[in-house]
Protein backbone atom coordinates (compact mmCIF):
# COMPACT_ATOMS: atom_id res chain seq x y z
CA UNK A 1 0.00 0.00 0.00
CA UNK A 2 2.74 2.14 0.11
CA UNK A 3 3.16 2.94 -3.59
CA UNK A 4 -0.48 4.63 -3.18
CA UNK A 5 1.01 7.83 -2.50
CA UNK A 6 2.56 8.04 -5.89
CA UNK A 7 -0.18 6.35 -7.59
CA UNK A 8 -3.07 8.48 -6.25
CA UNK A 9 -2.28 11.79 -7.72
CA UNK A 10 -1.32 10.35 -10.86
CA UNK A 11 -4.85 9.04 -11.38
CA UNK A 12 -6.90 11.60 -9.59
CA UNK A 13 -5.07 14.24 -12.09
CA UNK A 14 -5.67 11.50 -15.45
CA UNK A 15 -9.34 12.33 -14.29
CA UNK A 16 -9.23 15.71 -14.16
CA UNK A 17 -7.33 16.24 -17.53
CA UNK A 18 -9.61 13.57 -19.49
CA UNK A 19 -12.99 12.75 -17.76
CA UNK A 20 -14.65 9.51 -18.42
CA UNK A 21 -13.94 8.89 -22.24
CA UNK A 22 -16.61 6.75 -23.64
CA UNK A 23 -13.93 5.38 -26.71
CA UNK A 24 -12.03 4.03 -24.25
CA UNK A 25 -12.69 0.17 -22.38
CA UNK A 26 -14.29 0.71 -19.08
CA UNK A 27 -14.86 -1.57 -16.36
CA UNK A 28 -17.88 0.10 -14.78
CA UNK A 29 -19.77 -0.73 -18.48
CA UNK A 30 -18.67 -4.24 -17.64
CA UNK A 31 -19.81 -4.23 -14.50
CA UNK A 32 -23.41 -3.11 -15.76
CA UNK A 33 -23.03 -6.05 -18.37
CA UNK A 34 -22.55 -8.63 -16.24
CA UNK A 35 -25.02 -7.63 -13.81
CA UNK A 36 -27.41 -7.53 -17.10
CA UNK A 37 -26.26 -11.06 -18.11
CA UNK A 38 -25.79 -12.68 -14.31
CA UNK A 39 -29.30 -11.56 -12.92
CA UNK A 40 -31.30 -14.15 -14.37
CA UNK A 41 -29.77 -16.98 -13.18
CA UNK A 42 -29.24 -16.11 -9.78
CA UNK A 43 -32.98 -15.27 -9.73
CA UNK A 44 -34.63 -18.33 -11.40
CA UNK A 45 -33.37 -21.33 -8.81
CA UNK A 46 -33.25 -19.15 -5.45
CA UNK A 47 -37.31 -19.31 -4.25
CA UNK A 48 -36.11 -16.32 -1.69
CA UNK A 49 -35.88 -13.36 -3.71
CA UNK A 50 -34.17 -11.30 -0.85
CA UNK A 51 -31.82 -14.40 -0.37
CA UNK A 52 -30.82 -14.63 -4.25
CA UNK A 53 -30.46 -10.91 -4.61
CA UNK A 54 -28.22 -11.21 -1.60
CA UNK A 55 -25.82 -13.64 -3.16
CA UNK A 56 -26.25 -12.22 -6.20
CA UNK A 57 -24.57 -8.87 -5.03
CA UNK A 58 -22.42 -10.77 -2.72
CA UNK A 59 -20.35 -12.86 -5.40
CA UNK A 60 -20.00 -10.47 -7.98
CA UNK A 61 -18.46 -7.63 -4.93
CA UNK A 62 -16.11 -10.49 -4.08
CA UNK A 63 -15.72 -11.36 -8.00
CA UNK A 64 -14.64 -8.02 -8.76
CA UNK A 65 -12.00 -7.70 -6.36
CA UNK A 66 -10.74 -11.12 -7.25
CA UNK A 67 -10.18 -10.46 -10.66
CA UNK A 68 -8.52 -6.81 -10.29
CA UNK A 69 -6.12 -8.23 -7.07
CA UNK A 70 -5.02 -11.00 -9.45
CA UNK A 71 -4.99 -9.33 -11.96
CA UNK A 72 -2.08 -6.65 -10.27
CA UNK A 73 -0.33 -9.89 -9.10
CA UNK A 74 0.23 -11.70 -12.17
CA UNK A 75 0.97 -8.25 -14.16
CA UNK A 76 3.66 -7.78 -11.12
CA UNK A 77 5.25 -10.74 -11.95
CA UNK A 78 6.09 -9.36 -15.68
CA UNK A 79 7.24 -6.23 -14.13
CA UNK A 80 5.71 -3.90 -11.37
CA UNK A 81 5.45 -0.65 -13.59
CA UNK A 82 3.06 -2.32 -15.86
CA UNK A 83 0.72 -3.27 -12.27
CA UNK A 84 1.38 0.01 -11.02
CA UNK A 85 0.09 1.39 -14.33
CA UNK A 86 -2.83 -0.49 -14.29
CA UNK A 87 -3.60 0.36 -10.63
CA UNK A 88 -3.86 3.65 -12.02
CA UNK A 89 -5.86 3.22 -14.38
CA UNK A 90 -8.14 1.12 -12.87
CA UNK A 91 -8.36 4.15 -9.57
CA UNK A 92 -8.86 6.82 -12.06
CA UNK A 93 -12.12 5.00 -13.59
CA UNK A 94 -13.65 5.09 -10.31
CA UNK A 95 -13.04 8.46 -9.59
CA UNK A 96 -15.82 11.23 -11.46
CA UNK A 97 -15.26 14.31 -10.88
CA UNK A 98 -15.13 16.09 -14.43
CA UNK A 99 -17.99 13.94 -15.83
CA UNK A 100 -20.06 14.90 -13.22
CA UNK A 101 -18.69 18.78 -13.35
CA UNK A 102 -19.41 18.22 -17.55
CA UNK A 103 -23.04 16.72 -16.84
CA UNK A 104 -24.31 19.35 -14.03
CA UNK A 105 -22.98 22.07 -16.44
CA UNK A 106 -24.74 21.08 -19.55
CA UNK A 107 -28.20 21.45 -17.38
CA UNK A 108 -26.74 24.91 -16.02
CA UNK A 109 -26.44 26.51 -19.46
CA UNK A 110 -29.74 24.31 -20.64
CA UNK A 111 -31.16 26.70 -17.92
CA UNK A 112 -29.30 29.47 -18.81
CA UNK A 113 -31.16 29.27 -22.10
CA UNK A 114 -34.65 28.88 -20.44
CA UNK A 115 -34.76 25.29 -23.02
CA UNK A 116 -36.80 23.26 -19.92
CA UNK A 117 -37.50 20.44 -22.12
CA UNK A 118 -33.40 20.63 -22.92
CA UNK A 119 -32.78 21.27 -19.20
CA UNK A 120 -35.19 18.24 -18.13
CA UNK A 121 -33.21 15.61 -20.77
CA UNK A 122 -29.91 16.76 -19.21
CA UNK A 123 -30.62 16.82 -15.99
CA UNK A 124 -32.29 13.29 -16.90
CA UNK A 125 -28.89 11.89 -16.64
CA UNK A 126 -27.77 13.12 -13.30
CA UNK A 127 -31.38 11.39 -11.16
CA UNK A 128 -33.47 8.89 -11.17
CA UNK A 129 -36.40 10.39 -10.47
CA UNK A 130 -39.42 11.48 -13.45
CA UNK A 131 -38.22 14.56 -14.97
CA UNK A 132 -41.14 15.18 -17.40
CA UNK A 133 -43.39 17.88 -15.12
CA UNK A 134 -39.80 19.61 -13.61
CA UNK A 135 -39.94 23.36 -13.83
CA UNK A 136 -36.74 24.80 -14.15
CA UNK A 137 -36.90 25.35 -10.03
CA UNK A 138 -36.98 22.04 -9.85
CA UNK A 139 -34.90 20.98 -12.62
CA UNK A 140 -31.68 23.25 -11.03
CA UNK A 141 -32.96 21.73 -7.28
CA UNK A 142 -32.28 18.08 -8.93
CA UNK A 143 -29.01 19.18 -10.77
CA UNK A 144 -27.63 20.35 -6.73
CA UNK A 145 -28.85 17.52 -5.06
CA UNK A 146 -27.28 15.36 -7.68
CA UNK A 147 -23.93 17.16 -7.58
CA UNK A 148 -23.66 16.52 -3.45
CA UNK A 149 -24.76 12.98 -3.63
CA UNK A 150 -22.44 11.96 -6.54
CA UNK A 151 -19.63 13.83 -4.48
CA UNK A 152 -19.63 10.88 -2.47
CA UNK A 153 -20.58 8.24 -4.85
CA UNK A 154 -18.30 8.93 -7.40
CA UNK A 155 -15.36 11.32 -5.45
CA UNK A 156 -15.06 10.77 -1.76
CA UNK A 157 -15.79 7.10 -1.50
CA UNK A 158 -13.31 6.00 -4.32
CA UNK A 159 -11.07 7.80 -2.90
CA UNK A 160 -11.87 6.41 0.90
CA UNK A 161 -11.42 2.38 -0.33
CA UNK A 162 -8.54 3.64 -2.80
CA UNK A 163 -6.83 4.79 0.21
CA UNK A 164 -7.29 1.41 2.13
CA UNK A 165 -7.20 -1.08 0.02
CA UNK A 166 -6.11 -0.16 -3.59
CA UNK A 167 -7.35 -0.64 -6.56
CA UNK A 168 -9.55 -3.96 -5.79
CA UNK A 169 -11.32 -2.16 -3.02
CA UNK A 170 -11.97 0.77 -4.85
CA UNK A 171 -12.96 -1.42 -8.13
CA UNK A 172 -15.54 -3.70 -5.41
CA UNK A 173 -16.98 -0.45 -4.41
CA UNK A 174 -17.82 0.66 -7.93
CA UNK A 175 -19.27 -2.31 -8.20
CA UNK A 176 -21.41 -1.89 -5.16
CA UNK A 177 -22.32 1.59 -6.19
CA UNK A 178 -23.21 -0.14 -9.93
CA UNK A 179 -25.43 -2.77 -8.39
CA UNK A 180 -27.21 0.35 -6.40
CA UNK A 181 -27.86 2.02 -9.17
CA UNK A 182 -29.37 -0.42 -11.44
CA UNK A 183 -31.34 -2.86 -9.06
CA UNK A 184 -31.65 -1.26 -5.85
CA UNK A 185 -35.37 0.12 -6.80
CA UNK A 186 -38.04 -0.05 -4.38
CA UNK A 187 -40.35 -0.65 -7.45
CA UNK A 188 -42.62 -4.11 -8.61
CA UNK A 189 -38.89 -5.81 -9.62
CA UNK A 190 -36.63 -4.97 -7.17
CA UNK A 191 -38.16 -4.40 -4.21
CA UNK A 192 -37.31 -7.84 -2.73
CA UNK A 193 -34.13 -8.78 -5.34
CA UNK A 194 -32.49 -5.30 -4.86
CA UNK A 195 -33.11 -4.48 -1.08
CA UNK A 196 -29.11 -6.24 -0.36
CA UNK A 197 -27.84 -4.61 -3.08
CA UNK A 198 -29.20 -1.54 -1.72
CA UNK A 199 -28.08 -2.09 1.76
CA UNK A 200 -25.24 -2.83 0.92
CA UNK A 201 -24.28 0.32 -0.90
CA UNK A 202 -25.62 1.77 2.29
CA UNK A 203 -23.55 0.52 4.33
CA UNK A 204 -20.43 1.14 2.00
CA UNK A 205 -21.46 5.07 1.77
CA UNK A 206 -21.32 5.99 5.76
CA UNK A 207 -18.23 6.86 6.58
CA UNK A 208 -17.66 8.81 3.61
CA UNK A 209 -21.24 10.15 3.56
CA UNK A 210 -20.49 11.95 7.20
CA UNK A 211 -16.59 12.49 6.67
CA UNK A 212 -18.18 14.39 3.94
CA UNK A 213 -19.80 17.53 6.24
CA UNK A 214 -16.30 18.94 7.42
CA UNK A 215 -15.08 18.73 3.69
CA UNK A 216 -17.76 20.56 2.52
CA UNK A 217 -17.82 22.75 5.18
CA UNK A 218 -14.23 23.60 4.54
CA UNK A 219 -14.69 24.06 0.81
CA UNK A 220 -17.68 25.79 1.62
CA UNK A 221 -15.90 28.50 3.77
CA UNK A 222 -13.56 28.92 1.24
CA UNK A 223 -15.51 29.87 -1.97
CA UNK A 224 -18.61 31.45 -0.05
CA UNK A 225 -17.53 32.06 3.88
CA UNK A 226 -20.58 29.73 4.85
CA UNK A 227 -18.31 26.97 6.53
CA UNK A 228 -19.85 27.08 9.66
CA UNK A 229 -23.93 27.34 8.17
CA UNK A 230 -22.73 24.49 5.86
CA UNK A 231 -21.80 22.36 8.43
CA UNK A 232 -24.64 23.21 11.49
CA UNK A 233 -27.13 22.59 8.55
CA UNK A 234 -25.66 19.15 7.52
CA UNK A 235 -25.84 18.06 11.40
CA UNK A 236 -29.59 19.24 11.92
CA UNK A 237 -30.93 18.43 8.87
CA UNK A 238 -28.83 15.39 7.26
CA UNK A 239 -30.72 12.82 8.69
CA UNK A 240 -33.52 14.04 6.76
CA UNK A 241 -33.71 12.19 4.14
CA UNK A 242 -34.86 8.69 2.57
CA UNK A 243 -31.71 7.74 2.24
CA UNK A 244 -29.51 6.88 5.09
CA UNK A 245 -26.62 8.80 3.47
CA UNK A 246 -27.50 11.30 1.12
CA UNK A 247 -28.66 13.96 3.17
CA UNK A 248 -25.87 14.98 4.79
CA UNK A 249 -23.62 16.31 1.57
CA UNK A 250 -27.21 18.03 0.43
CA UNK A 251 -27.61 18.90 3.34
CA UNK A 252 -23.76 20.40 3.70
CA UNK A 253 -24.60 22.16 0.17
CA UNK A 254 -28.19 23.63 1.22
CA UNK A 255 -26.09 25.66 4.10
CA UNK A 256 -23.41 26.49 2.04
CA UNK A 257 -26.03 28.15 -1.05
CA UNK A 258 -28.44 29.14 1.25
CA UNK A 259 -31.32 26.76 -0.75
CA UNK A 260 -33.72 24.43 -0.16
CA UNK A 261 -33.39 20.97 -1.44
CA UNK A 262 -35.35 18.05 -1.94
CA UNK A 263 -38.61 17.44 -1.20
CA UNK A 264 -41.77 15.38 -3.09
CA UNK A 265 -41.02 13.96 -6.33
CA UNK A 266 -42.16 11.23 -8.82
CA UNK A 267 -40.29 8.13 -9.40
CA UNK A 268 -41.61 5.48 -12.05
CA UNK A 269 -45.09 7.79 -12.02
CA UNK A 270 -45.27 7.47 -7.99
CA UNK A 271 -44.89 10.56 -5.48
CA UNK A 272 -42.39 10.18 -2.88
CA UNK A 273 -42.86 12.52 0.19
CA UNK A 274 -38.92 13.40 0.50
CA UNK A 275 -38.97 16.06 3.29
CA UNK A 276 -37.56 19.18 2.47
CA UNK A 277 -33.57 19.82 3.33
CA UNK A 278 -32.62 23.76 3.99
CA UNK A 279 -36.48 24.32 5.49
CA UNK A 280 -35.21 27.81 5.96
CA UNK A 281 -34.01 28.51 2.43
CA UNK A 282 -35.64 29.56 -0.94
CA UNK A 283 -34.97 27.37 -3.54
CA UNK A 284 -32.24 27.20 -5.69
CA UNK A 285 -32.08 29.22 -8.75
CA UNK A 286 -29.82 28.93 -12.09
CA UNK A 287 -26.79 29.93 -10.53
CA UNK A 288 -27.24 27.75 -7.63
CA UNK A 289 -25.96 24.99 -10.44
CA UNK A 290 -22.79 26.20 -11.19
CA UNK A 291 -21.96 27.02 -7.42
CA UNK A 292 -22.43 23.46 -6.24
CA UNK A 293 -20.22 22.70 -8.79
CA UNK A 294 -17.07 24.63 -7.79
CA UNK A 295 -17.97 23.63 -4.59
CA UNK A 296 -17.93 19.37 -5.63
CA UNK A 297 -14.56 20.34 -7.35
CA UNK A 298 -13.06 22.20 -4.53
CA UNK A 299 -14.17 19.21 -2.44
CA UNK A 300 -12.80 16.80 -4.46
CA UNK A 301 -9.21 18.98 -3.86
CA UNK A 302 -10.06 19.25 0.03
CA UNK A 303 -10.70 15.55 0.58
CA UNK A 304 -7.85 14.30 -2.09
CA UNK A 305 -5.55 17.04 -0.21
CA UNK A 306 -6.76 15.21 3.27
CA UNK A 307 -6.20 11.98 1.76
CA UNK A 308 -2.89 12.23 0.62
CA UNK A 309 -1.67 13.84 3.69
CA UNK A 310 -2.64 11.13 5.51
CA UNK A 311 -1.21 8.79 3.37
CA UNK A 312 1.96 10.17 3.61
CA UNK A 313 2.55 10.81 7.23
CA UNK A 314 1.30 6.76 7.63
CA UNK A 315 4.24 6.46 4.61
CA UNK A 316 6.63 7.69 6.84
CA UNK A 317 5.75 6.40 9.44
CA UNK A 318 6.26 2.74 8.22
CA UNK A 319 10.02 3.69 7.55
CA UNK A 320 11.09 5.35 11.06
Amino acid sequence: MMKMWYVMPVAFLLDLLIGDPSAMPHPIRWMGKAISTLEPLFRKPKPNSVLAGLSFSLVLVFATWTIVHFCLKILSWIHPAVSIVLEVLFIYYAISIRSLKTSAMDVYYALKRCSLPEARDRVSHLVGRDVSKLSLTDVASAAVESVAENLVDGVLSPLFYASIGGAPLAMAYKMVNTLDSMIGYRNETYRCFGKAAARIDDAANYIPARLSIPIISLAACILFGKGCLAFRTAVKEGANHTSPNAGYPEAAFAGALQVKLNGPAYYGGQLIDKPFIGVRFDRPDVSDVKKACDMMFLSSFVSFGIIMGISIIFYGGLRQ
